[in-house]
Order: structure tokens, then sequence, then C-alpha cells
């Protein structure tokens, strides 16, 4: 028989499991062949996408192919009963994670075998109400609000933070995360959650304008005002973070490694139109990277420098 070649498989398939491929005619060595080769990519043991497919993802959509290779390689395949959890079904809930691996998260109502899951598999024992579960693209997980208690518990607080700036951008009602907090006091990670919790702000955008926010309380540095409204002969510019009085504003560059869209070389543009206007009305612009974030007393310098300035 001649050698099988990848374009020989199912139309409309690009995940498959070994039994999925060998059934295709697809034999061990030629299935290695194809992994070395790039054409198909072993996403977790017995599972595999084709590789033109993952290469042209973004990194945050690779996460949740991620979650689709152990389902379809688990839930296909098993009986039992679990639900995507913690910060796999942030993924699925497409909320902010930042600095966050890629180790599949599963809640199930009684604990696993040792040898059920692979090294990339976290499980949790929990018994979970019907309202606490949800669908997303087909797969079952926590609800939102459960998903956000599970992963602040989880998370450090800056992390934590980020989530639930989101968190609250969906929808997720505040008092209902009070309750939880109060429900949950001495149990582990809910001091952070209660953290985040008290000082998360919904009109955050991105994790760069949350990680921006929190340097600057830590900082002990004026509060300035989220997402300003200012009118221009350009027309309207809202600017990330502002002092508004002092004509001071600070815009994060790091926004679109977050989102499904870049800007096109107008809209950029348009922007920096509208910022030189504002320019000619006194303002003054502080913008930062992520490298910025990281050098805290340099930024540090700059914020309070440009305020002293605007005084």
């Amino acid at each position: 028989m001649a050698s099988k070649t990848l374009h020989e498989l199912p139309v409309g398939m690009n995940l498959w499991r070994t039994a999925e491929l060998e059934d295709s005619g697809f034999n061990s060595r030629k299935i290695a062949a194809l992994v070395r080769g790039g054409e198909l990519v072993r996403l977790r043991r017995g599972c595999y996408v084709r590789g033109t497919v993952w290469s042209a993802q973004k990194p945050w959509v690779q996460s949740r192919q991620l979650i689709a290779a152990h389902a379809h390689g688990t839930l296909s395949t098993s009986g039992g009963w679990l639900v995507y959890s913690h910060t796999s079904a942030a993924r699925l809930h497409r909320l902010f994670l930042w600095d966050v691996d890629d180790r599949i998260h599963i809640t199930q109502k009684t604990p696993p075998s040792p040898v059920s899951h692979g090294k990339d598999v976290v499980p949790h024992t929990r018994a979970l109400k019907p309202g606490e579960i949800r669908m997303v693209d087909g797969l079952p997980c926590t609800s939102l609000a459960r998903t956000v208690v599970d992963c602040c518990r989880l998370l450090d607080y800056r992390q934590a933070l980020i989530l639930m700036d989101h968190a609250l951008r969906k929808g997720v009602n505040r008092n209902e995360l009070w309750d939880v907090c109060r429900a949950l006091a001495g149990r582990s990670g809910v001091l952070t959650l209660r953290r985040a919790l008290k000082y998360a702000d919904p009109r955050s955008e991105s994790p760069g304008e949350t990680l921006t926010r929190e340097l600057i309380v830590r900082l002990r540095i004026e509060l300035p005002d989220l997402q300003v409204k200012v009118r221009t002969n350009e027309g309207n510019h809202r600017i990330d973070l502002a002092w508004r009085a002092k004509r001071v504003a600070l815009e994060f560059d790091g926004k679109i490694k977050y989102f499904d869209f870049a800007p096109t070389d107008e809209v950029i543009f348009q922007e920096r139109q509208r910022e030189k206007a504002l320019i000619e009305q006194g303002w003054t612009f502080i913008r930062l990277t992520w490298r910025d974030l990281f050098r805290e007393q340099e930024l540090k310098a700059r914020i309070v420098t440009a305020l002293q300035r605007a005084a």
C-alpha cells in the first residue's frame, strides 16, 4: 500500500486520537514521521492536531485547543463525570489570564485514581451544584461565578485581580461574590479572593491596565480615573488612565496581545492624531509597555515628575 499522507484524513477534521489515525491507515511509524515533519502536532498523549491549524492559532486559542484535546481523548472514551474548572474554565469563558500555565483543571464528584489522568491534569474533588455547571464550546465547565471563586483562591493577587476585573466586566455579580467570601471565611485562598474583589474595577479593559492600576496603588501614587473621555478637535478620545484635573494621561500599549483583533494602520493614525490634539490642549502623555511595569522605580519617577510639573 502506498504511503498515506495527511491529506487523506477525513475532510473537516483537525483533531484526532491515535486510534482514529490508525483507523484511517496511519501506523505508528507514519504518525511519528508526520510529527517530526510538523504536519501533526502532539498535544498530549494519544491526541494530535493538524500542524497548520496549530501554528495559525493565537496563544490563547492554543490554550483552549489543549482543553479540547483533553476532552477529545478523555470525555469521548470515558463514562466518568468531570467538569473543566479553575483556570481551564476561565479559558473557556474567555477570561483574561496572566502568567498562568496550561495545565488542565477538572473537578469530579469523587477522588480520581492515581493513574486516571496525565501529569498535565490537576484534578479537584467537589460536588458541584447544577447551577454551577455550564456548557461552553460544547464542554462542561464551572459557571462564571464559580470559576472566578476557584481561580482567585488558586492564583496570586495580581493574577486574581486581572481575572476579577474582567469577570466584573462580563457581568459577575459583585454582591453574590461577597456572599461567597463570607461563606468561605477561613478557607484557603479566601483572603486573595476578598482582596481582589475589594480592589477590582470593571473599567479596566486589559491585563496591562489592571497591573498598571495595581502598581500605582502599591507605589502610593495618587490614583487616576479610568477610561476618561476627552473632546478634541479630532474627535473624542478615550484615555486608559488619567489625572483629569492635571491633564496627565497614561496609556498602556500592550493590549493587542489579549485580543482577537489588531488595530488597523488607519485606527492607529487616527488615535495618534487625537493624542496630538490633546497635547496641544496641554495634556501630558505617559506611554507604558509591559517592560515598564517591571521597572517600578523608574515608572514611579516618570509619573511623579509628570504630576508635579502639571500641578
